[in-house]
């Protein structure tokens, strides 16, 4: 194999493809990009075996095919710190040579032939959407996932696919995201019943991948894989099994306090509320009433926290305890200027509202 890469363009390819390889695994080859060198293109691929990535690298010319698969780390390094346009790479049994204008390195490779396969996409899209939109779905869901391993079923986002609306559920068992929105063409109608669950890892690879305003993407769910395309792109991961909350039954529809809120305003108010908790404290409580919304922490040894808004509710006055982090995560990335916050008894989770697509619950917190 022998192939000059605009370095540029390798680099930006290897930022995407890198962050699937594990940083600690029993397989050494892991740790390694597989080098595809075709006719007129060129493919790197990573895996740690549950997720997968292809990139159809820009701007190379190939002058011998061949394939290679090159220490990930190393090489990530050498074409950071290398100075050069234009950088071959040349791969001779079992050894790489990447040369510059006045630079030569050697790296011992390994076999091509042990790497593990990593799925292509084949066949149609089951689901047709706008990658932009996707993007904006997923940032609203996954920070809600569960984290710990205990709640397997827990570590992904649920996907409901019905005609043109797909639906996507991210739970962590004391909060919960929920979004909703329209493919560019009805889904397959096998898909209607299913509940698939992708896991985190795998979708936090599109937050990385440009968007323009038309790009699509196309995904297909095969023997327990999703398979994604977009573009120059293709991300397969297998699915989490287990079964999803009926998220449904926890959704409350009977509330009466209501209120509309300003997003900028709430999340600084909140964050500076959450100045004084700590480990035994770690709720912020909110104390409405007609004309002000209070924002309230206190911590032993250190203090008191009181932060005021003016308000418009008519409701009935009321106090309730939030993990102010939970709240933060979500006004984050919130992108309307205004939200609506549903709250019923103290001991009952709230909801927040951001225009017709998003909805977002959270738990109390006893602070007695």
């Amino acid at each position: 194999m022998k192939v000059k890469f605009n370095r540029a363009a390798l680099s930006e390819t290897l930022a995407l493809v890198t962050t699937v390889v594990p940083a600690r695994t029993t397989k050494p080859i892991l740790q390694g990009l597989k080098i595809e060198a075709q006719k007129d293109k060129v493919l790197i691929s990573a895996t740690d075996f549950e997720t997968g990535i292809t990139c159809l690298v820009a701007q190379v010319q190939v002058e011998e095919g061949g394939e290679a698969v090159i220490p990930a780390e190393r090489f990530t390094a050498i074409i950071r710190e290398s100075v050069d346009e234009v950088l071959e790479l040349q791969s001779v049994e079992g050894t790489c040579h990447v040369r510059g204008a006045d630079s030569h390195f050697t790296i011992y490779s390994h076999q091509p032939d042990q790497y593990p396969a990593v799925p292509g996409f084949d066949g149609e899209p089951q689901i047709k959407i706008n990658l932009a939109k996707l993007q904006e779905a997923v940032e609203h869901c996954l920070f809600a996932t569960a984290k710990e391993n205990t709640r397997y079923a827990l570590s992904g986002i649920l996907w409901e696919a019905i005609g043109k609306k797909l639906t996507l559920v991210g739970t962590d068992g004391r909060r919960l995201a929920k979004y909703k929105l329209t493919l560019n063409a009805e889904a397959d109608k096998k898909l209607e019943s299913e509940k698939i669950i992708v896991p985190a890892k795998a979708l936090s690879l599109l937050g990385r991948i440009s968007a323009g305003e038309k790009d699509e993407a196309g995904v297909r769910f095969v023997d327990n894989k999703m398979v994604l395309i977009c573009g120059s792109v293709v991300i397969s991961s297998i699915l989490v099994e287990g079964n999803f909350p009926k998220y449904e039954d926890i959704v409350p529809t009977d509330y009466k306090n209501k209120l509309q809120l300003n997003t900028a305003a709430t999340l600084s108010a909140v964050k500076r509320a959450a100045l004084l908790t700590n480990e035994d404290s770690k709720g912020v409580k909110l104390a409405l009433s007609k004309k002000s919304l209070v924002f309230t922490s206190r911590a032993p040894e250190m203090g008191d926290a009181e932060i005021a808004m003016e308000v418009d509710y008519k409701g009935e006055a009321m106090e309730i305890g939030f993990n102010p982090q939970f709240l933060v995560d979500v006004l984050k990335i919130i992108r309307e200027d205004s939200f609506e916050l549903h709250l019923g008894q103290s001991d009952r989770p709230g909801l927040i509202k951001s225009g017709a697509n998003y909805l977002y619950i959270v738990m109390p917190v006893s602070l007695s």
